[in-house]
């Protein structure tokens, strides 16, 4: 089958969407045709390969509300369309400008079937989000399947509820390749435990933006004695403020930006992993996924409709807690703590649960089952 794929960009630019994306077309490699079409991270156009997959990268000159916005696009899939002549495509939702000109191309080709692939609503861009509204139904009428990455989604989504009968759930994978454990990470462990002997090592990573909720930790943090140890890894625009927030918290350590060795060296040394996200923009939670394999125990928040809850059962492989209230993520943090038993428990439950429904191998299975549905 002919399949062209249509992220907003594609490897190796890092996202989770991306990520996702280059999943999908390694997953279907073996039987199918297949190209790629997305924004290029500057703004020349032009075409390269990736894994033996074309991809054409289309210049972007500049962002309004996130969306990139080119002038070869429309022109470029226009012709994926008439040459390549695609049987399916796979379209990452968000990306208003790109559903426009897809919507175009589309309606003169009946028999090319739609994947929509739903990674997350139109959330913070409110006027975006309106503008696009009827655009966005027209868009899943005409979907053939809509991908969602967890069930809580779709029953959270305001447009997914609509369409719920197309709904199918694909979660996001994690590479286990790419999380093997080397003598290299195990010696930065292993110092990490050293030089914070008999405390208990909490560590969060991620962009440094709102709706990671990272002051929620800091706060969460002051009702903590010093048996604790708070790592925080990665940058953002908020850095300096979430800096400022902990100033005179001396648990908590800014770890900058990490390689994958160091995540992987600080996720094996911790003894719990915090991911204190607040808002639906966390649609499922690649990183909390990591952390359960590696065994740790999670203390999330509860974010109604975000797959977080889906990937992190309450007391069953870590603690859910209100959103926002840093005093009850503080106490969850304690009962972990305290309860060397519980943290075990919890840890093995959840790297059965990610390994059971979280892997790239069992996405490759999700994905050729639903080509065989199709």
């Amino acid at each position: 089958m002919k399949i062209l794929h249509i992220p907003n960009y594609y490897y190796p630019h890092i996202g989770g969407i991306e990520q996702t994306a280059h999943d999908i077309v390694n997953s279907l490699r073996d039987s199918n045709e297949q190209k790629v079409i997305c924004f290029n991270s500057g703004k020349k156009t032009g075409t390269d390969e990736v894994d033996g997959i074309e991809v054409i990268r289309c210049g972007a000159l500049i962002k309004v509300s996130s969306q990139a916005l080119s002038l070869s696009y429309n022109k470029l899939l226009k012709k994926q369309f008439k040459n390549f002549e695609p049987e399916m495509v796979i379209f990452h939702f968000p990306n208003p400008f790109v559903a426009h000109f897809l919507l175009k191309r589309i309606k003169k080709h009946p028999n090319c079937k739609l994947i929509v692939w739903w990674h997350l609503d139109i959330t913070r861009q409110k006027i975006l989000g309106k503008l696009f509204k009827g655009q966005t139904k027209k868009l899943l009428n005409r979907a053939d399947k809509i991908i969602a990455t967890s069930p809580n989604y779709i029953k959270g989504s305001r447009f997914l509820k609509e369409f719920e009968q197309k709904c199918t759930v694909i979660p996001s994978c994690i590479n286990e390749n790419r999380l093997c454990i080397t003598e290299s990470t195990l010696r930065m462990a292993e110092e990490v435990r050293a030089q914070n002997k008999d405390k208990i090592i909490c560590f969060a990573v991620g962009r440094h933006v709102e709706y990671k909720g990272y002051e929620y930790l800091i706060e969460a943090s002051k009702n903590l004695d010093d048996n604790f140890k708070i790592f925080i890894g990665g940058t953002g625009k908020l850095t300096e403020k979430l800096k400022t927030l902990a100033t005179s918290d001396k648990k908590i350590e800014f770890l900058g930006k990490l390689t994958d060795e160091e995540v992987k060296a600080y996720m094996y040394a911790c003894d719990i992993y915090c991911f204190p996200s607040i808002t639906k923009n966390e649609a499922f939670g690649l990183a909390l996924a990591e952390a359960m394999f590696f065994g740790k125990p999670a203390v999330t928040f509860t974010i109604d409709g975000s797959g977080v809850n889906f990937v992190n059962l309450d007391k069953i492989t870590g603690i859910e807690v209100e959103n926002r209230n840093s005093d009850k993520y503080s106490e969850a943090l304690k009962l972990l703590a305290e309860n060397k038993d519980v943290r075990a428990k919890y840890g093995q439950a959840g790297y059965e649960r990610v390994s059971e429904l979280f892997t790239l191998a069992k996405f490759k299975e999700n994905i050729i089952k639903l080509m065989a549905d199709l």
